[in-house]
C-alpha cells in the first residue's frame, strides 16, 4: 500500500469519528435575588429551549451588596428554575455559593424528553383521528 492511500484511508477514519462525536456547550443564564415573575419567566423558558438543544445551563444568581447575607432567596430562585425544567432537564450540579454568586448546572434528561415526545405524538394521532371521524360524521349528516 502506498502512502498516499494510507494517510487518505487515515483522515477519513478521523473525519467520520469527528461527526459521530457529541458536542454539547455550556450556556450560561443569569438571574438576580429580586428578578420579577415576568423575567423569570422568560429567562426561565430560554433555559428550557437550550436543555431541549442539548446543551448544558449553569444557572447563576448573582448577589450585589447586602443580598448576598440571604442567600435562602437564592436556593429559592434555584429550586423554582429546577422545579420548571424538570420535564426536558435534570440537576447535575447543586447549588452552591462561591464568592458573590451561586451557580447550579442543569443538563438535558434524555428520558424525560423522549417519554414528553411520546405524548405529543400519541396526542397528535389521537387528534387525526377524531378529526377523521368527525369529517365522516360530518359526511353522513349533509346526505341525511
Amino acid at each position: 500500500m502506498d502512502y498516499g492511500k494510507y494517510r487518505y484511508e487515515a483522515s477519513q477514519r478521523a473525519k467520520e469519528s469527528r461527526r459521530k462525536a457529541s458536542h454539547t456547550t455550556l450556556k450560561e443564564m443569569k438571574y438576580r435575588p429580586k428578578i420579577g415573575t415576568g423575567d423569570f419567566t422568560t429567562k426561565t423558558k430560554k433555559v428550557e429551549k437550550f436543555l431541549d438543544q442539548g446543551h448544558k445551563v449553569k444557572v447563576t444568581i448573582m448577589f450585589r451588596g447586602r443580598e448576598v447575607f440571604h442567600p435562602e432567596r437564592g436556593m429559592e430562585i434555584l429550586d423554582r428554575v429546577a422545579e420548571a425544567v424538570d420535564h426536558v432537564g435534570k440537576v447535575d450540579q447543586v447549588a452552591r455559593l462561591d464568592g458573590r454568586n451561586m451557580t447550579m448546572v442543569l443538563s438535558p434528561d434524555r428520558r424525560a424528553q423522549q417519554q414528553r415526545h411520546d405524548r405529543a405524538e400519541r396526542a397528535t394521532e389521537a387528534s387525526a383521528r377524531v378529526g377523521a371521524e368527525g369529517a365522516a360524521g360530518a359526511d353522513d349528516a349533509t346526505t341525511t
